[in-house]
């Protein structure tokens, strides 16, 4: 994450740049890449690329970082109201400890879902295939996900792949996700584990009214809450969990493109 307000040092543009940056090897390393910039009548603005240095559609759990960004950075206290490319978001920021910070972002309303034989596709800010399955440790994640996100149907804008198993224990769901643009399994991904929990709101048949469902992606556990209305949609979507501050440094770029 970059705070732009007082330096602009990137901008959409810069996609190659970008995905140096995001290089694990010759760069910083990471998944995706978010500015922070400043906006009129918001506490901030979010823009958010992926690793392939294309700007891309909402990152749910980059929408709780940057909230607990831009708490670090004193710019905000508790709460805040920021736009990201799917639109309007707000944040609940609590303190944890020093470096973890408890996040609630409040996620797009999702108006429709389409079950496809064994499928749930939905739109959580990103676009989401989601499929049950007995097991998914065993699963070879990047291999079927790839299958899924490059067919016919897919292949042009692509979409993110989720596989999800019902756990014994508390934790509820878990999730791994191949994200498009990473072209990757990914450790967590905040609009997957939303969709995931709509999914299996859907797939248990319950009725309308507000739920919590708790997602264990291989990164950490998540919860998601929501309510559920009789004709189908979703509103007050809450995406739940930690953002823990890793480092903060400075890196050296020798040329835009």
């Amino acid at each position: 994450m970059i705070d732009q307000r007082i330096e602009q040092k990137l901008c959409r543009t810069d996609t190659k740049l970008i995905e140096n940056l995001c290089n694990r090897r010759f760069g910083i390393g990471a998944d995706g890449l978010i500015l922070l910039q400043q906006l009129a009548n918001y506490d901030f603005e979010m823009i958010y690329f992926n690793a392939d240095g294309r700007e891309s559609s909402m990152c749910g759990n980059g929408g709780r970082c940057i909230a607990a960004f831009a708490q670090h950075l004193g710019i905000v206290q508790g709460r805040c109201q920021f736009l990201a490319i799917d639109g309007p978001h707000e944040a609940i920021i609590t303190p944890k400890n020093e470096a973890e910070t408890w996040v609630e972002l409040k996620m797009s309303d999702v108006q429709h879902v389409d079950k496809q034989a064994d499928a749930f596709i939905l739109n959580t800010g990103s676009p989401h295939f989601v499929r049950f399955l007995p097991q998914i440790d065993p699963l070879d994640v990047v291999k079927e996900g790839s299958a899924i996100r490059y067919s016919d149907a897919w292949k042009k804008d692509g979409i993110n792949v989720n596989f999800a198993e019902k756990l014994t224990s508390d934790a509820g769901w878990a999730v791994r996700t191949y994200e498009r643009g990473v072209e990757d399994e990914t450790l967590a991904c905040g609009t997957g584990v939303t969709a995931v929990a709509l999914a299996v709101f859907l797939q248990e048949k319950k009725g309308a009214g507000a739920f919590e469902i708790p997602v264990q992606a291989k990164g950490g556990q998540l919860s998601v809450r929501f309510y559920a209305h009789q004709d189908g949609h979703f509103t007050d979507i809450w995406l739940c969990g930690p953002a823990t501050q890793v480092f903060e440094g400075n890196i050296r770029t020798t040329s835009k493109s």
